[in-house]
């Protein structure tokens, strides 16, 4: 017993934020979680299906070394100053001894640095063509193959001395992933950045003073969007860039575009699983998802939304998008909602339940969904009410006449 705590492991850093994704999140999508092309960071250091990265990683550095003209040495001694801090940056004890860890930190960083600096260059397709610019994407945001973002700041300035207090590394950031700055963002000097994954969560919130902490019990049951369009909800695209700002006014509900592609189950659930991990007491991307499996039911839900313009479907058929989005939220922690989304909920559960909505609904649907339908239906009306006027005004030729 005394052995087993003195090999107690070390509490948990402050700046702890990289993690495994839990067992009952990977065992859903595995290759959703996985690298397949590079290694970044311990997790899959040493996978041998990653071994070819390996050696263009030791090429880069020699040509990030090229490029700033600075000794190894200075490199390696900035990263054995910092270990300790780096090695908190992980969500468990990183068996890797000081020399191969550190080897391991400044292949990543100059390899990423590299890739970044060939990217933004005009003639970056000779050496990194658009594959593997894509495939690079794909792995560099997932969040079990990182390394802190603070460390490659520390190089750069190293490296790019004349650059320090500038947005240049943001900006080179930015850049790569560039795909995924959805609201068009523009980079901040001096942003804080705790690693890509981090990045992409930050490029689908809304500005910090539009986020809101309030939070709510979790809602039980919201009707679906073919429901809700039935009963009289109109579906609108909205102009908002930020996905979660859903917009409830006067019957019209106003979601912003969403398009769903190839890498869009993986960028989502890596940030689903970075919130269960990190910022449990902030999930404002797993709200969205919740709320968006709640509209989601059938494929007839997935049309509605994309005749609306609301979801752009690039994964050929409305079943592949109605299994993502029902698939998502699946061994999801969640245990309150925003207090936004639970005034939504709330104020469309209300609308659909009004009976008078529902009829009218019923009315236009069945009288007035075209303008044939509505030229019959008031012609009918129209034939109704002279028979009316024709029927009465007979009886009072038959009625006899009181004197």
């Amino acid at each position: 017993m005394k052995e087993m705590l003195n090999n107690l492991e070390r509490p948990i850093s402050t700046d702890c934020c990289i993690y495994r994704v839990p067992y009952h999140l990977r065992k859903l999508n595995e290759e959703s979680y996985t690298p397949k092309v590079v290694s970044i960071g311990p997790f899959h250091h040493g996978n041998r299906r990653l071994q070819t990265m390996e050696k263009k990683k030791v090429r880069c550095l020699n040509s990030f070394l090229e490029r700033v003209r600075l000794n190894l040495e200075d490199l390696v001694s900035t990263i054995k100053q910092l270990e300790g801090r780096i090695r908190g940056y992980y969500g468990e004890i990183i068996q890797l001894n000081s020399n191969d860890f550190v080897k391991m930190i400044l292949l990543d960083v100059s390899f990423i640095l590299e890739m970044f600096w060939k990217y933004d260059e005009p003639a970056w397709s000779r050496d990194l063509s658009p594959w593997l610019h894509i495939s690079l994407m794909k792995d560099f945001i997932l969040l079990e193959n990182q390394i802190p973002f603070f460390i490659i700041e520390e190089l750069f300035d190293i490296a790019f001395p004349f650059l320090q207090n500038s947005s240049s590394l943001i900006q080179l950031t930015f850049t790569f992933f560039v795909e995924f700055n959805v609201q068009k963002f523009d980079p901040i000097p001096n942003m804080k950045i705790k690693h890509f994954t981090d990045l992409l969560r930050i490029f689908q919130l809304p500005p910090p003073q539009r986020l809101k902490k309030d939070r709510n019990k979790l809602i039980e049951h919201l009707y679906s969007a073919t429901q809700l369009h039935e009963a009289g909800v109109k579906f609108k695209v909205s102009s908002s860039k930020c996905l979660l700002e859903l917009n409830f006014t006067n019957g019209v509900l106003e979601i912003p575009c969403i398009c769903l592609a190839d890498r869009t189950e993986t960028v989502t659930r890596n940030i689903m699983a970075y919130e269960q991990c990190h910022c449990f007491e902030e999930p404002y991307i797993t709200d969205y998802y919740f709320i968006l499996d709640f509209l989601i039911n059938t494929t007839r839900d997935v049309d509605l939304l994309c005749d609306k313009k609301i979801i752009v479907n690039y994964l050929g058929d409305s079943s592949a998008a109605m299994s993502m989005f029902n698939n998502l939220n699946k061994e999801i922690s969640l245990f309150d909602l925003s207090s936004d989304y639970c005034c939504l909920s709330k104020e469309l559960n209300e609308f659909y339940e009004n009976p008078w909505h529902t009829w009218k609904a019923t009315l236009r649907g069945e009288y007035f969904s075209s303008p044939w339908r509505t030229a019959s239906t008031i012609a009918a009306v129209i034939f109704l009410v002279l028979t009316i006027i024709q029927t009465v005004c007979s009886i009072f030729q038959v009625v006899p006449k009181h004197k």
